[in-house]
């Protein structure tokens, strides 16, 4: 016998009332159960009363009182991992790169396709459900020969727990942040182009720029990089992208391949 899953818990942050009310429906009836505030106190209560609770945020950016983005900063010192999609009027480019700088996952503008909402919102679920288990859930044991950990320099990757650990100072990533350095390091060595990044790390983020990308590697430098002015793992190649190099005296090898 089966044990069914619960549905997805959705937290909708929109002031303008119908639009709250028909996207609450809509996505009610694609299954989720949907928790509705209208300003930021109200959406980081709700929260903060149900830590893990909250599958994924629908955040807008202009709200009375606190803005979209300073409910973005908050989230993430709650929960790194959250996946957000920002539903927003504001379309300049700058918005746009200030919500990836902040965290958000996705960025949609209104007006906008159900359809296309309702995809981009299963897609960032499915992400979730390979987020690193909290305590207290159960952990399936890895897959022989899988590499949890990868180290270079004086830099441990933690695939597991999306955390980097530099010396003995740990920081924890968000999901794109932790994506994009996975795939530097999956594709060592190889120079890897803006637009293969935009297409293999956000793939359906079709509203981020070039120059969000450029704003990511530079959050990745000042982590991993001992002057980030002067990259030594993640350098610049002019007029193409980026090439991830593991220090020439690291070992580029799994963690547990390390001898002590």
């Amino acid at each position: 016998m089966s044990i069914e899953e619960p549905p997805k818990h959705i937290l909708i942050v929109e002031d303008e009332d119908a639009l709250a009310k028909g996207m609450q429906f809509n996505f009610e009836q694609e299954g989720y159960e949907v928790s509705v505030a209208g300003d930021g106190p109200s959406a980081l209560a709700s929260f903060a009363r149900q830590p893990g609770g909250i599958d994924l945020i629908i955040l807008d950016l202009m709200l009375p009182g606190m803005s979209g983005f300073e409910i973005l900063a908050k989230v993430r010192e709650l929960d790194p991992f959250v996946p957000v999609l920002i539903l927003s009027a504001k379309r300049l480019s700058e918005d746009r790169a200030h919500a990836f700088d902040l965290g958000t996952d996705q960025y949609l503008t209104k007006p906008f396709a159900l359809p296309e909402l309702i995809s981009r919102v299963r897609n960032l679920l499915r992400k979730r459900a390979n987020k690193p288990p909290s305590s207290g859930e159960i952990v399936t044991p890895p897959e022989k020969n899988t590499v949890e950990k990868f180290r270079f320099g004086d830099v441990e990757v933690d695939f597991d727990a999306y955390e980097v650990k530099v010396g003995d100072k740990v920081h924890s990533l968000t999901t794109m942040e932790f994506q994009l350095l996975r795939y530097f390091i999956e594709h060592k060595g190889r120079v890897l182009s803006r637009s293969e990044l935009l297409e293999n790390v956000w793939k359906e983020s079709a509203e981020i720029t070039t120059r969000s990308v450029d704003n990511f590697v530079l959050r990745l430098r000042k982590i991993i990089e001992e002057n980030s002015a002067d990259p030594r793992y993640l350098v610049s190649v002019r007029g193409t992208g980026y090439r991830f190099i593991p220090h020439p005296d690291a070992q580029d090898q799994p963690l547990n391949h390390f001898t002590p």
